[in-house]
């Protein structure tokens, strides 16, 4: 797909700027993505054409002002469909993204393909990067300032799934992407049964616990014969994109033992595929009790630089996608790496939970000439010790300290 002609300053006689340039106060938020913010995303066009064949195809919708609609989705919290009514209806979005008031809006696929495109070429950060070098030449970001670091989860964008389920709709993907490269003569005697079991019927719910472990072991059994009789394929087959993952969730769902008999496994490990429509889409929990939380998808960290004055805002300066499965440990280098590509320094200091806190990232970041602040994990007792202290360290975050104060207190317990 090509791209269309692009004019950053727009028409001068269609553009809502041009007609009414007093319909917006100065300080509104959709006048000041107009000035401050659409030139940086124009700035990116040269990186946003790679994505596309500026020589075959029909014109496509300009990519900058899709990025802009990207960051207004972010923004406004609205889906694909109403982004695009929003294009095309609202007139804080036309100033915004630099439209003309007859702009017709597109169709809400647009979007998505828009962002196939960025991750296949590498540009999913593209816009993040330029707004951020533009607050690092604003001054509002330093490069070297005190920040907070924390994770949240990212629900997956698919159904969870039980292990019956999962192993059947993994089943069924490998059948339906082989379909087309077997001619039905190359197909094995058992194909049409597996057809009609895992393609074309579904499962039912009201079934018995008995019933519904026998289809699961029913199961187990046809994705062996499946894969056995793969085995003596060509290598376009054997590693089709569905059939590996069908290999890998047998593996994860099912253990054959000494006499050929498949068990289903009753405890699996962690990071195991979920949901065959995101197989990395895991399983995870946060926190205990009543706060605790589970969820299938992913795990972010999220930097933001703390306000050093009353009444300004934090800047986010990094966003680092991890599995749902990994800790948050890991996290921290992974973060401060992204930082340092988007051209920051080291934190002075950097504020974080638990999670991240051990004694080896502590003088770590001392050594690397940087404060790593939160609270420190409770020691266990050592055998053979009648007594033990236990050392909190607390954030003080009271007015008259300054943040990088530590207030020590040791607590003596008695371990029996």
């Amino acid at each position: 797909m090509s791209l269309p002609q692009f004019d950053v300053q727009g028409s001068l006689f269609e553009s809502l700027g041009a007609i009414a340039p007093d319909l917006f106060a100065g300080n509104d938020r959709y006048k000041l993505f107009a000035k401050k913010i659409w030139p940086v995303l124009a700035s990116c066009r040269e990186q946003l054409m790679e994505c596309y064949d500026a020589e075959s195809g029909r014109p496509g919708v300009e990519p900058v002002v899709l990025l802009g609609v990207l960051v207004f989705q972010f923004l406004e919290r609205v889906p694909d469909r109403q982004a695009v009514e929003l294009v095309k209806y609202h007139l804080g979005w036309k100033l915004a993204l630099n439209l003309k008031l007859s702009e017709g809006g597109f169709h809400a696929t647009t979007l998505v393909y828009f962002r196939q495109r960025l991750i296949e070429h590498g540009k999913a950060e593209v816009a993040m990067r330029a707004v951020l070098a533009a607050l690092q030449k604003e001054g509002l970001v330093p490069k070297r300032s005190k920040q907070r670091l924390d994770s949240t989860h990212v629900l997956g964008a698919v159904a969870r799934l039980s292990a019956l389920e999962c192993v059947r709709e993994t089943l069924a993907l490998a059948l339906e992407e082989l379909k087309p490269k077997l001619a039905i003569e190359q197909r094995p005697e058992f194909w049409e049964l597996l057809w009609e079991r895992y393609v074309e019927s579904k499962l039912d719910y009201k079934s018995s616990e008995e019933t519904l472990q026998a289809k699961r072991r029913q199961a187990g059994n046809d994705c062996l014969r499946l894969l056995q009789w793969l085995e003596p394929c060509a290598s376009e087959l054997r590693q089709c994109k569905q059939v590996s993952l069908l290999r890998e969730v047998f593996a994860q769902q099912f253990v054959v033992e000494a006499d050929g008999k498949i068990e289903p496994v009753k405890v699996h490990a962690t990071g195991v595929v979920q949901n065959p429509h995101d197989p990395q889409a895991e399983w995870s929990a946060k926190g205990r009790g009543k706060h605790k939380k589970e969820w299938v998808g992913y795990k972010v960290q999220l930097a933001e630089t703390v306000p050093q004055e009353e009444g300004q805002i934090g800047f986010i300066t990094s966003v680092v996608t991890q599995r749902a499965s990994e800790s948050d440990d890991p996290g921290l280098e992974v973060t401060l790496a992204k930082q340092e590509q988007m051209g920051l320094e080291r934190p002075s200091e950097m504020y974080v939970d638990g999670a991240y806190i051990s004694a080896g990232s502590i003088t770590e970041a001392k050594e690397q000439g940087w404060n790593l602040m939160g609270p420190a994990q409770p020691s266990a007792a050592r055998a053979g010790l009648d007594k033990a202290y236990r050392i909190e360290t607390l954030i003080s975050v009271s007015p008259s300290e300054k943040p990088s104060a530590l207030r020590v207190r040791a607590v003596r317990s008695v371990v029996n």
